[in-house]
């Protein structure tokens, strides 16, 4: 993720005037209108606070539960077998992170999953570092086939989930957001869902329409769990947003536009990391009105 400016495409309706870097210009706007759906998301998640139910790896639990925190949601590390699924019954999102894979993460994910879907309560999934790796790999292809209503995941990450790819360098991509678009597009006509490529800009689609945005730090890929909050957060998102596009895509701006105002007070990694907490709590309507150009 770089500092820049979102820009949303999508099929054109018709011409309307829109805030650019450079000023106002004559570009294609097509509902919904992003901007304004992001704000509404984010006054969502702090008027109801909902219950996110992570499934996410161990290294970055911590972390995860404070941006969850920060932002305005609840987060619950209910990972265990039994429990799982039950629990996705209740929540008002889950995420599902395959970071490290244990055994008892692995069974929990594989209970949580399709009770989630039972309930309508809506699930992301992150298949960290898929591709190679015999473990995580068919257990991400499998839960892809129940049904996700978002995956979020580097280049290699959605080209190895949608097997046309053999992954990256660990959980760094050694592919460019362009070069997985089709395979996203691919996924999300499969889910019924959205899915979102993350890159210097990131890419969100539901097979049809493209949305692309451009805000953040470089720092943010300097800070362990930078991508796994991220997918916490459009959990959250999607609980109180029904189109999983438009969720990801709120969730994603939130995050970035934080991000950038995070990197204003430090772009050291340790001190931007307790930054991004504080901008996830403080970003406002009009941070994201004044930093998120949709075009």
């Amino acid at each position: 993720m770089t500092r820049g400016a979102h820009r949303a495409e999508n099929t054109p309706v018709e011409p309307d005037l829109v805030r650019t870097s450079e000023g106002m210009s004559c570009m294609s706007r097509t509902p919904p209108d992003y901007l304004t759906a992001t704000q509404e998301a984010l006054e969502a998640v702090r008027s109801t606070s909902p219950l996110v139910q992570c499934i996410t790896n161990s290294v970055v639990v911590g972390f995860t539960a404070n941006a969850l925190l920060a932002v305005g949601a609840a987060p619950a590390m209910v990972d265990i077998p039994v429990e799982a699924g039950m629990f996705a019954g209740v929540a008002s999102g889950v995420l599902i992170n395959l970071g490290t894979c244990r055994e008892e993460q692995r069974a929990a994910a594989l209970e949580a999953a399709p009770a989630a879907t039972a309930a309508g309560t809506p699930w992301v999934l992150d298949p960290v570092a898929i591709g190679a790796l015999p473990v995580r790999t068919p257990l991400a292809h499998t839960l892809r086939d129940l049904g996700p209503s978002i995956v979020r995941g580097n280049a290699s990450e959605i080209l190895a989930l949608a097997e046309l790819g053999s992954g990256g360098r660990g959980v760094d991509s050694t592919s460019s957001v362009d070069e997985a678009l089709t395979a996203a597009q691919l996924l999300a006509r499969v889910s019924g869902g959205a899915v979102a490529i993350s890159g210097a800009t990131d890419v969100v689609t539901d097979g049809v329409s493209v949305v692309r945005l451009s805000n953040g730090h470089p720092v943010l890929t300097k800070v362990t769990g930078g991508g796994c909050a991220l997918g916490a957060i459009m959990a959250a998102f999607a609980a109180v947003t029904p189109d999983s596009l438009t969720a990801a895509v709120a969730a994603t701006s939130v995050y970035t536009v934080a991000a950038d105002l995070a990197a204003e007070r430090s772009a050291l990694p340790g001190t931007f990391a307790v930054a991004l907490l504080d901008a996830l709590s403080e970003v406002s309507v009009d941070d994201i009105a004044a930093r998120a150009v949709l075009a």
